[in-house]
């Protein structure tokens, strides 16, 4: 019995993986899926708002106008760093953990479809109503005392209704990878 020790194959015995390394990849991992989760639900609040607004005939505001400012949702994108450190992880894991594990399949098909919705529906209406808002004939006399386009009305509801289906799809990916069932 002298000094040789045999690996524990993967499952419910198996050592799970630790160590400074592996613990700051899943530091990030987690934090690419709440950063990611929290930019999807303020954005469908933030429509939810201007929704508000245009049915009371109100100006948009300084929040508003400046949440939809032009460019691009970056925080959004952090969605991308999910599956990436998921695999680094799996890699570091050493046989704990592998791709063919039905929790993993689970929360990646569940990650899939969410980014599928926020690239396909969600950022492209985002971007229509950063576009309607900046626009110089999209509100009159333009910035946040103007007030808000009917026309922009689409654009904000497909924000609201997609962000919450990329919201709960991802929770329910979260819950998957934090359950390992």
């Amino acid at each position: 019995m002298g000094g040789v020790s045999t690996p524990l194959p993967p499952g419910p015995g198996a050592l799970v993986p630790s160590g400074p390394a592996f613990d700051l990849v899943l530091l990030a991992h987690v934090a690419c899926a709440l950063i990611g989760l929290g930019t999807v639900v303020v954005s469908g609040v933030q429509a939810a708002r201007l929704l508000g607004r245009v049915r009371g005939g109100s100006p948009a505001g300084a929040g508003l106008t400046r949440y939809f400012a032009p460019g691009v949702n970056w925080a959004g994108r952090a969605l991308y760093g999910v599956p990436l450190l998921g695999f680094v992880l799996i890699a570091m894991s050493r046989g704990s953990f592998s791709t063919g594990e039905p929790w993993v399949v689970a929360g990646l098909g569940l990650w899939a479809g969410a980014t599928v919705a926020a690239e396909g529906l969600l950022w492209p209406a985002e971007r229509r109503v950063r576009a309607q808002l900046a626009a110089p004939g999209g509100a009159p006399g333009g910035g946040r005392d103007a007030t808000i386009p009917t026309a922009l009305v689409p654009a904000a509801r497909t924000v609201c209704t997609s962000a919450g289906v990329v919201a709960l799809a991802l929770m329910v990916a979260m819950a998957v990878m934090f359950a390992q069932p």
